[in-house]
């Protein structure tokens, strides 16, 4: 007798017995749905990453994930590391963009509050990020809007006023927001206090690097950023430097940041553990240091003394 399944043969995926028989006795179809969705991508998404997938507004998919937490067949929200979204955001076509801002009166204030903020009529692949940035990744437009906001602070400190930010640009950065876990107001409230307090401290990190005549890139903000989350002050950060240019004649910022992340890994963070460390790493006590460490010591004095004069000391 043939089967009844006409993609039989296609490649399938194991759904256990006992996960159909709890979905079954609820008898709810969409917590259902969703669960073949994130098994589809082997639960590496986000489920609210899924709704552009599923066609689904937020209120819709957040009800199944509530229902699928509840039935313990997806991980608590709580104390978990937020799952990276979906790679690739479905490609919406003009008339999704147009039916969704017929439908949605928040979705068309959402694109005239960032028209507004960009200084430009959006275009409708440039509408076709907002949509995936809500129904795809599941931000809301308060979020989403904020998000904008961001970035183009971000562009105008470092390009300069009048400078805006592209799409693709903000897209890259709503990634990020998402796989963070920052998909509410108050999550991106403390977020953007978090990296204004830390962006405040990078013209030291720079002038620690002998970078302070320019702003540094988005990369170079990165590390920087990070550096500052892991616990090294721009006074740890020159002697990884000094370390980083005895090494490679040259700053090298994968290298630095090598140092920097193996210091973390041994506990130390100033400048007096990092001393201590490089005293207790560098043979039995009373030896004499080698010509290499001789040339470190003096290499420090040297990048120290640069400083000092920077600041006019």
């Amino acid at each position: 007798m043939a089967g009844i399944l006409l993609s039989a043969g296609e490649e399938s995926v194991a759904l256990p017995s006992s996960v159909i028989r709890t979905l079954e006795q609820r008898g709810d179809g969409d917590a259902a749905l969703l669960y073949l969705a994130l098994l589809r991508h082997r639960g590496t998404v986000q489920p609210r990453s899924l709704a552009g997938e599923l066609r689904w507004e937020r209120g819709r998919i957040e009800q199944a994930e509530s229902v699928l937490r509840e039935l313990k067949l997806i991980a608590p929200s709580e104390g978990e590391e937020p799952l990276a979204p979906a790679e690739e955001r479905p490609e919406y076509q003009a008339g999704e963009v147009a039916d969704k801002l017929e439908r949605s009166e928040e979705f068309r204030r959402l694109t005239a509050e960032v028209e507004r903020r960009l200084g430009k009529r959006l275009t409708t692949p440039d509408v076709a990020v907002l949509l995936g940035l809500n129904d795809f990744l599941g931000l809301s437009p308060d979020v989403i809007y904020l998000l904008v906001c961001h970035c183009a602070e971000k562009t105008e400190r470092r390009l300069g006023e009048g400078r805006r930010p592209g799409m693709r640009q903000i897209e890259r950065e709503g990634y990020a927001w998402a796989r963070m876990g920052i998909d509410t107001q108050a999550a991106a409230a403390e977020y953007l206090k978090t990296y204004a307090d830390r962006s405040r401290a990078v013209p030291q990190y720079m002038k620690a690097l002998g970078l302070s005549a320019r702003e540094p890139s988005p990369s170079e903000e990165k590390y920087l950023l990070s550096w500052q989350a892991l616990g090294f002050s721009p006074d740890a950060v020159a002697l990884a430097y000094d370390k980083t240019v005895l090494r490679c004649h040259e700053l090298k910022w994968p290298y630095l940041n090598g140092i920097l992340k193996r210091w973390n890994e041994e506990g130390l963070h100033t400048p007096e553990e990092i001393e201590k460390g490089d005293r207790r790493s560098s043979g039995p006590a009373g030896q004499a240091p080698s010509a290499p460490e001789r040339s470190g010591g003096n290499m420090r004095k040297y990048v120290q003394a640069l400083h000092r004069k920077e600041q006019g000391e």
